[in-house]
């Protein structure tokens, strides 16, 4: 007799198929080989079912009343939970067009009916353990994000927290004696401290609004009026440059384009990326901002002389994600680059990042002149 527990570790199969000898026998089939098996027997049974028990993989027929296999898939992708989870059709029509039509939906393999039961158990398997090492794979990135909020989190609220109440508390105490060359002093470590919370508190904010976005889909941005690059870039370059005292590192060459983006998110790409390159790079080495058209294409480069990155922290870059902190001292949870990265994409564009260690890092941020749809606009949104 089989246990509970062995039950609920048998992969769970939705077999969706009008015939119902096929259907049949295929449950049958893929009881004995150790599955759980659910049957529909047609597409709009099978969607419920599919949301309803969230089965580890879908075999589903191509030609079937009320809903085609193809409908079935494309509804079955747009539901969030079941977005990820192997669909392999079963058909008698293996043709060219329809296979590609299958396949730009989403399908993860095709099985030509009647296919042998190795060749069925064989495409099963390949699909599972795909999506076990996929699963596998995101459980090692939550892994790594929760290990960096643990190290980041706290250190970043407290610091701040630590500044302004160490300073106001030496300010009273010394309310009598306290002279107005310490009260500004007092006043602007109070101040600064202020700002990198709230920076914190924002970029968070910005980063939970961009992910709910995401998951629904409508991370697709336009703006209705255009701002001017080069004032903006020129104007952070210059604050950014003050902010760590490092004027002299400044190399800045930038054209004006006017660019179909809301005016806060342009300031929040360049802001956070240009205050990476002063950041993560040594006093004394160049900081180098220009802009160029190429291609009808607005591209923006920064490139520093700091330490640099590996390419699978490359590949990693991800909010609160930090690298070597056990190493560095440094500000931020990881927030900036990902919100940055995740704006630019939102308006169509893209972003390059070349780095070596101890040789410095390259962004080149490549965003189009034009939106395809400025229907749809969420711009001016950031806060």
């Amino acid at each position: 007799m089989i246990s509970e527990e062995n039950i609920k570790n048998m992969p769970k199969i939705l077999v969706i198929e009008d015939e119902e000898l096929i259907r049949d026998s295929l449950e049958d089939l893929l009881v004995f080989e150790g599955f759980e098996v659910i049957t529909a027997e047609n597409g709009e049974i099978g969607i419920y079912l599919a949301s309803e028990k969230q089965p580890d993989l879908i075999l589903c027929d191509v030609m079937m009343p009320t809903l085609s296999g193809y409908e079935v898939l494309e509804q079955i992708r747009k539901h969030k939970d079941l977005s990820t989870v192997p669909f392999l059709f079963l058909t008698s029509m293996m043709d060219r067009c329809s296979h590609r039509k299958g396949m730009s939906l989403g399908a993860d393999d095709y099985l030509e009916k009647p296919c042998t039961k190795d060749e069925l158990l064989t495409a099963i398997a390949v699909r599972l353990d795909k999506q076990q090492a996929i699963n596998q794979r995101i459980e090692e990135k939550m892994d790594a994000l929760r290990s960096s909020i643990t190290l980041s989190l706290p250190h970043e609220l407290q610091t701040p927290l630590s500044g302004i109440m160490g300073l106001s508390e030496l300010m009273m105490l010394q309310n009598e004696e306290i002279i107005p060359s310490e009260i500004y002093e007092y006043a602007y470590g109070i101040n600064r401290s202020a700002k990198r919370l709230y920076r914190l508190i924002q970029n968070y904010l910005l980063y939970s609004k961009l992910l709910l976005l995401k998951s629904q889909g409508q991370l697709k941005f336009s703006s209705t009026s255009d701002c001017s690059s080069s004032m903006i870039i020129t104007n952070i370059c210059n604050r950014k440059s003050k902010d760590y005292e490092r004027i002299d590192d400044l190399e800045i060459d930038t054209i004006d384009v006017n660019l179909a983006i809301s005016y806060n998110d342009l300031i929040k790409i360049t802001d956070e990326l240009i205050d990476n390159a002063f950041k993560y790079s040594a006093n004394g080495t160049k900081v180098s901002v220009n802009s160029r058209l190429n291609d009808n294409q607005w591209i923006l480069t920064i490139q520093d002389r700091g330490r640099g990155m590996t390419a699978d922290q490359i590949a990693n870059i991800g909010g609160y994600m930090q690298f070597n902190r056990r190493f560095y001292e440094q500000q931020g949870m990881g927030l900036g680059l990902v919100l940055a990265k995740t704006l630019v994409e939102a308006y169509g564009g893209n972003v390059n990042i070349r780095s070596e260690e101890n040789l410095g890092t390259k962004m080149v941020i490549a965003i189009p002149l034009s939106t395809e749809d400025d229907s749809k606009s969420n711009s001016d949104f950031v806060i």
